[in-house]
């Protein structure tokens, strides 16, 4: 009986275990172009993939530059006139730079460029800087960002793959942020 029931156990854990493995996605070798809210994989070459915990030893020591990608919901079209438009408060980790829409898998060259001078302005032209890239949990936008920030040699990279959703649920604060200006 007891052999029979370890069995059951065993044969459980290891469907979960496989059930789980299928689920993850594999890394991709280009960018994620759609449904940026899918599972992510755990893994992004060139980077650190960052728990909460080490995200916030890391913020702690103030030994990295923060940066939300999490896109800004555009003013409805046709809005009329008379209506009172106000954009949704972002919360974010403290200190963090937010580059919104800067996460999609291709870019504009003013939004490319947007997100260059970003992280130019908040490193101080050190591509050697820690960055740490993050926007919600399940939110491929901040896997593309730190693949993008990696291809234009930015060398201290790192994913935080939970954001700011993992970072609350740890009891950590978080703070209202306006984006960096566009120039």
């Amino acid at each position: 009986m007891k052999r029979a029931l370890l069995g059951c156990l065993f044969a459980a854990a290891a469907g979960a275990s496989f059930a789980a493995q299928k689920a993850t996605p594999r890394e991709p070798s280009g960018y994620r172009m759609d449904d940026y809210g899918a599972l992510v994989p755990v893994t992004l070459k060139g980077a650190s993939v960052l728990s909460t915990t080490k995200a916030f030893e890391l913020w702690s020591h103030k030994a990295a530059v923060f940066v939300d990608v999490l896109p800004r919901p555009p003013k409805p079209a046709g809005l009329p006139k008379e209506a009172v438009w106000r954009d949704a408060p972002r919360q974010d980790i403290p200190g963090s730079v937010w580059l919104p829409d800067t996460g999609y898998g291709e870019l504009a060259a003013p939004t490319q460029r947007y997100f260059e001078n970003g992280l130019s302005r908040a490193t101080h032209d050190d591509k050697s800087k820690v960055l740490v890239f993050y926007c919600r949990r399940n939110c491929w936008m901040s896997w593309n960002a730190a693949k993008r920030a990696l291809s234009i040699g930015y060398t201290n990279v790192s994913w935080y793959p939970d954001g700011a959703d993992g970072w609350a649920e740890a009891g950590k604060s978080l703070e209202s942020r306006e984006p960096e200006p566009r120039e």
